[in-house]
């Protein structure tokens, strides 16, 4: 079965070109024009991937992007003619795994496709330990899932790979950049405090009380690494 993707663009003209070309690349594409039929085609078609648009009419990326995180947990890139660093890191503190910024080119769409699929593990997984535990948390790698005793967590594709990179090697302090490279797998430039938005919402996710952060600890003026309270 194929990957399927929902294209969330209010411009007729750029909708069309991103349609054409993500078909011809192999992928099934759904389109919407607008924030509310994003989110019931989402709910309808379950996409692997959502491209949403930051300014549509009736409702608004972000708003879109949170509705649809709360439904489930697709790939989200976000793409906006905003290129302030705050406001990136407001779409990801919103749920979206990455953000593209307008004008981009096709090959740089595909490109971040096809990253985030890899982030969401679509490749062979074979010869791996399906189950990884630390503390309370059982990390599930064949269905992607996390569980904190008895409760799963819900987790995105991003914060999912740094976790389990994390979690891999408890006590080991990998940089902001080591951490980008791992979850974008580097075909682009991607700004390091893009980590510290993903952290920062995985940690919510983990922690019962985030100012003891027993799981994810922050070395500060390098990077994190998973703390001996969760080992």
């Amino acid at each position: 079965m194929g990957i399927k993707l929902l294209v969330v663009e209010d411009e007729e003209k750029i909708l069309s070109l991103m349609d054409s070309f993500l078909r011809n690349e192999g992928y099934e594409v759904i389109t919407a024009a607008d924030g509310a039929a994003a989110v019931k085609l989402y709910i309808e078609h379950v996409p692997d991937i959502v491209i949403l648009d930051w300014m549509l009419p009736l409702m608004n990326g972000i708003d879109a992007c949170r509705r649809i995180r709360e439904l489930g947990q697709p790939g989200i890139i976000l793409v906006t003619a905003k290129d302030e660093e705050t406001d990136k890191i407001i779409g990801l503190e919103m749920g979206a795994d990455d953000y593209l910024t307008k004008p981009f080119s096709l090959r740089e769409l595909s490109a971040r496709i096809r990253s985030l699929l890899r982030r969401m593990n679509r490749e062979d997984r074979s010869g791996t330990d399906p189950v990884m535990r630390r503390g309370e948390l059982t990390i599930h790698e064949d269905s992607l899932q996390v569980f904190k005793g008895n409760q799963e967590l819900r987790l995105t594709p991003t914060e999912y790979k740094l976790l389990h990179l994390l979690a891999s090697k408890p006590g080991r302090v990998y940089s902001r950049m080591q951490l980008l490279q791992h979850a974008f797998e580097e075909e682009f430039i991607v700004d390091e405090r893009t980590v510290d938005a993903h952290i920062s919402k995985l940690r919510r996710k983990l922690e019962d009380d985030s100012s003891n952060a027993a799981y994810i600890q922050t070395v500060y003026g390098f990077g994190y690494r998973f703390g001996s309270g969760g080992s």
